[in-house]
């Protein structure tokens, strides 16, 4: 008896095996028809006023589709859509009706990377990527405005993701699209509950180079601002890399501080005015950066600041630049500013405008850096290659604003104007007042000084600019997601500390209306998964294997009685009583 149980025993744990084998064969049908991983970036989330903006999911874990289609549920499906076929009026109207979706996936073309380096390709090829940017542009705008319930994510276009697409496309066409019984891929990112960033700090850094000493301290003589936002802003904050917005900029007062450098290391040619360079944080949101900043000042340095000049945008301009004023054109620092550019830009053969715009102090919103100036009651000017002022949380360094369509030309005329208007006013104008037309007197057998010559020591250096424009196109900056001690922060801090005679930092915490949320990007799993129809036809047969060969085994090795016995009722007991 204790044999036949022994025997009995070993069967049903050579049962139990084979059943945990079919187990793990059905599991593994889906684990093991992994197609590709790719890196994707996340819609950014924030709340605006406590009102909900962005992408509020980030888990994903549905199955692909390629197309909107009408009438079915797509609650369990992430669509993929090439931006360069995009219909920004489907998607307006869809986001708007608040209809379920399981996710989305935006395709931008390799030209966007920040990591391409890609040129054009003849004026077919720039109107087809023209033709993108317009409509990524007007996306991007869309969708960093809008309360969106599912997982948004940006990738790149690759072979990989082209031929997943190309599949599902044609899944799709047969009239099968993807589902849990009819099989496809799923797209899979593991990612938390998305968590809201707690105090986050803005960093700005100041250089100082002081005036030519006279009988009192320099400290008291007037004084220039020079300043340029760093950050950006962007619908996918770890693609968000603003070469021209905010990156020309910035470039622009790094060649600025160098060349004043230089000029100011000698007493003969320093300028009886003291120059302070500013890099602010916080652009994107009311200039928070700047306001802080210009708050943190001592008094009597902000009250001995002639003006100052804030640099915006000027990496894609041709021929017309745009000055930006807050006071009227006939205020003489305004005027005084807008002659010396405009006299600058005409002996390039290029125009400088001028645009008036009013602040409103009882509203916080502020269009450009310069109103900041304004509020406190301090002359500035914005110069920009933008003609009109942005609206909020537009031209901030978005997904189209990537370095194959900043250019360096543009940067280095930017820079002479500026800093040929400077040096002008800073080294040989007696007075804050003097007219612009003195500039004449500097001249040599008909020809006006140029301090900034490209045949001299003090030229303007391409190469600088084309180094410094390179790591900031290949650097997202929105300011949330930088943290005090990046390594970004620290090489402006070194680089204008090079450039000036004292450098000082200040971290504040961003305030106002703006709160953030974190994970930003993360990587997609996308596998090829069977039908429920495949794996159950594989379960029957992978069974009706195991039956017969278990069957087999155990006539072959203990004889068909054993066998039977398996599924033979055992016999009860009875109690025998006295």
């Amino acid at each position: 008896m204790a044999i036949a149980k022994a025997r009995e025993r070993e069967v049903l744990e050579s049962v139990y095996s084979m059943i945990a084998l079919v187990f793990v064969l059905v599991a593994c049908v889906e684990l093991c028809g992994a197609a590709t991983v790719i890196d994707v970036y996340r819609l950014i989330q924030y709340d605006l006023a406590g009102v909900p903006f962005g992408s509020r999911l980030a888990n994903l874990n549905h199955h692909g589709g390629s197309s909107f289609t009408p009438g079915a549920d797509l609650s369990r499906t992430v669509v993929i859509v090439p931006i360069r076929e995009v219909n920004i009026n489907f998607i307006r109207e869809y986001i708007a009706q608040k209809q379920p979706l399981g996710g989305l996936l935006f395709l931008l073309p390799q030209k966007f990377s920040f990591q391409s380096k890609d040129g054009t390709g003849g004026d077919d090829q720039d109107s087809i990527v023209e033709h993108t940017r317009s409509i990524l542009v007007e996306l991007e705008q869309l969708l960093i405005h809008a309360n969106i319930p599912y997982p948004v994510y940006f990738a790149f276009e690759d072979d990989n993701i082209d031929a997943v697409l190309a599949d599902i496309k044609r899944h799709d066409v047969s009239g099968q699209p993807a589902t849990a019984t009819t099989g496809g891929f799923k797209l899979v990112v593991s990612a938390p509950e998305p968590k809201k960033l707690a105090s986050p700090t803005v960093t700005n850094i100041q250089g100082w180079l002081p005036g030519l000493k006279t009988d009192g301290d320099s400290n008291q003589l007037p004084t220039i601002v020079i300043v340029a936002p760093y950050d950006t802003f962007g619908a996918a904050p770890a693609l968000a890399v603003g070469s021209d917005s905010s990156g020309s900029g910035v470039v622009a007062l790094l060649e600025i501080a160098r060349l004043f450098s230089i000029l100011y290391s000698n007493p003969k040619t320093r300028g009886r005015y003291n120059l302070l360079f500013g890099l602010t944080s916080g652009g994107p949101y009311n200039y928070n950066g700047t306001h802080k900043w210009l708050r943190s000042l001592d008094q009597r340095l902000r009250e001995s600041i002639d003006y100052a000049i804030c640099l915006n945008s000027i990496g894609s301009w041709d021929t017309d630049l745009w000055v930006h004023v807050s006071k009227p054109p006939e205020n003489a620092y305004i005027k005084q500013i807008f002659e010396g550019f405009s006299n600058i830009a005409e002996e390039m053969g290029l125009k400088v405008g001028l645009k008036h715009k009013k602040i409103n102090i009882s509203n916080p919103r502020v269009a450009w850096e310069h109103e900041q100036f304004s509020r406190l009651r301090v002359t500035a000017a914005t110069i920009s290659g933008l003609s009109v002022a942005p609206e909020l949380l537009e031209s901030t360094g978005g997904l189209a604003d990537t370095r194959q369509f900043v250019k360096e030309t543009s940067i280095v005329k930017g820079v002479k104007i500026v800093a040929e208007s400077l040096a002008f006013y800073l080294i040989w104008c007696l007075t804050p007042f003097c007219s612009s037309m003195q500039r004449h007197i500097y001249s040599h057998q008909g020809k006006n000084i140029q301090i900034f010559a490209d045949d001299s020591s003090l030229s303007i250096d391409p190469y600088y600019i084309r180094s410094w424009l390179r790591l900031l196109s290949q650097t997202p900056r929105v300011a949330p997601f930088i943290s005090k001690n990046d390594p970004f922060i620290m090489a402006l801090k070194k680089e204008l500390a090079d450039h000036t005679v004292e450098m000082n930092v200040q971290h504040e915490v961003l305030d106002g209306i703006f709160t953030f949320y974190d994970f930003t990007r993360a990587k997609l799993n996308i596998y090829q998964v069977a039908s429920v129809t495949f794996d159950l036809l594989l379960l029957l047969v992978l069974g009706s294997y195991l039956i017969v060969l278990f069957s087999f085994l155990v006539i072959t090795t203990r004889g068909l009685d054993d066998l039977i016995s398996l599924f033979r009722r055992p016999p009860s007991r009875k109690v025998k009583t006295a």
